[in-house]
């Protein structure tokens, strides 16, 4: 088993387990489809500590503190009985002596407050942390508030305004078309100095409240030969085919999945829009949209990209073709099996049970594969109102790409070639499906341990232990 396989296996584990309980509505699921949140709003940190507060550096004589210092409370917002005003409590602060800024105080633990750094606020930051606290229950006026922010030149606010754009549910973020700022947002997508992820927001904004017009500005970028005009390519298609519908799939299949000289990076922004099409927008007809994943077939070393997109789109047209792709498999695309063999696993047809039969006599390895780490049973006919597969939008997947040639290393999260919940229905697993599952747990948790005591033997052997204990010591 070489190195590819076993990324993929490790990280299909992870990606096994929700389904061992059945289904599982992730919040990240239900977010902005092309976007990232980089860390917690400044909104979910407030409301998940037991005491906050805005204050000030107590006057001291130190130039500049390294260690530990006292604040001053000037304004509490969480936490009225546990700090008053006035108070004076320390925390670990690292910066000049003098600091004449505000700072928001953070603490956990009732009984003892523990105190995370101050983060130094601007007179702007002090103002939009008093309105956030202020802010309505509704989703939506909020995103109105936070929308204002995007740019701001205070990079604090214009991170947080970010990610709660990121966290939030598509369907709200489409509540508020009415309110966007359509001319700023064109401003945006078309300012080299911003980077990709803001622009995946501000191009998946356009496509909510866009014009028609707009995509031809969006059609000139795509052909654009500069790399700073294509930033956030994967979002900017699902734009253009927003606003283009159907006939803008013709762009999509000439430039990126029927050309041979295409980068995958480009080839798997394309597979990215179709994919939000097919989960989330609803607006171009699926035959339409599986019609063009059906060009990357064609291709051995990205067949495995959608594979997994038709069958949870219920097209088993192309059963021949995933099992000639089996069949002629090579080193240098092997990886294709596993997606192949749940495709036929997944599909309700007698014919694709033929099929599995045979193909396990060709690569019985691969077929025991994807039964251990993809214990799903056969799907059958699902009941009226249920769904045989997991509803994922298409912006959750996340893929490493090590490579930017033929042969590749995908790592797959919860949505790529080789996570289960492509293919995961609702139905419970059977005994040998739950053994499956618990042995593939017990291989991840066996080898965890081996690297990390791995890890530990060589950093003592190297001195590397002592030496931070002491230099600790010595610090301390």
């Amino acid at each position: 088993m070489n190195f590819r396989y076993v990324t993929i296996l490790l990280a299909s584990c992870f990606a096994t387990v929700p389904s061992f309980f059945g289904e599982v509505h992730s919040k990240a699921s239900e977010a902005c489809p092309f976007c990232s949140a980089a860390s917690q709003t400044l909104r979910q940190e407030i409301n998940s500590m037991d005491a906050v507060a805005i204050g000030r550096l107590a006057t001291t004589a130190q130039t500049d503190i390294d260690g530990f210092a006292n604040f001053v409370v000037e304004k509490v917002f969480v936490g009225e009985k546990l700090i008053q005003i006035d108070q004076a409590i320390e925390a670990s602060y690292f910066g000049p002596g003098k600091a004449t800024k505000k700072f928001l105080l953070m603490g956990v633990d009732p009984t003892k407050l523990l105190w995370s750094s101050p983060l130094a606020l601007s007179t702007e930051a002090e103002k939009y942390i008093e309105a956030v606290r202020a802010l309505p229950e509704s989703q939506v006026e909020r995103l109105a508030f936070f929308q204002k922010y995007f740019e701001h030149s205070d990079s604090l606010l214009a991170r947080d305004s970010y990610d709660e754009f990121a966290l939030a549910p598509y369907e709200d973020v489409v509540s508020l078309k009415d309110r966007m700022d359509r001319q700023q947002l064109l401003t945006w997508v078309q300012d080299t100095s911003i980077s990709p992820d803001r622009k995946r927001l501000y191009f998946t904004m356009l496509a909510i409240c866009g014009k028609p017009e707009d995509a031809e500005l969006f059609e000139s970028m795509i052909r654009s030969e500069k790399p700073e005009s294509r930033a956030g390519l994967d979002a900017l298609l699902a734009a253009y085919l927003t606003l283009k519908g159907e006939e803008g799939l013709a762009l999509v299949k000439s430039q990126f999945l029927a050309n041979k000289d295409c980068q995958y990076a480009d080839i798997y922004s394309a597979v990215m829009a179709l994919r939000f099409h097919g989960t989330e927008a609803n607006l171009l007809p699926k035959e339409s949209i599986t019609g063009a994943m059906h060009l990357l077939l064609e291709r051995a070393d990205l067949a495995d990209l959608v594979i997994p997109d038709l069958a949870r789109w219920s097209d088993w047209s192309q059963i021949d073709k995933v099992c000639e792709l089996f069949e002629k498999a090579t080193d240098d695309n092997m990886w294709v099996r596993v997606p192949v063999i749940n495709y036929l696993r997944a599909c309700p047809l007698p014919e694709a049970k033929e099929k599995l039969i045979l193909l396990e006599k060709i690569d019985p390895n691969a077929v025991k594969r994807a039964k251990v780490f993809f214990p799903i049973p056969n799907p059958a006919a699902p009941k009226k109102g249920e769904n045989s597969y997991l509803p994922l939008k298409g912006g959750v997947e996340r893929r490493l790409v090590l490579d930017q040639h033929r042969k590749t290393i995908r790592i797959a999260s919860i949505d790529n070639s080789y996570a289960v919940a492509h293919l995961a229905v609702t139905a419970p697993l059977d005994g040998s499906s739950r053994m499956n599952l618990a042995a593939s747990m017990i291989v991840m948790v066996v080898g965890t341990l081996m690297l990390a005591v791995t890890m530990w033997t060589i950093a003592t052997a190297g001195g590397l232990v002592p030496k931070l204990v002491q230099s600790y010591s010595k610090h301390k």
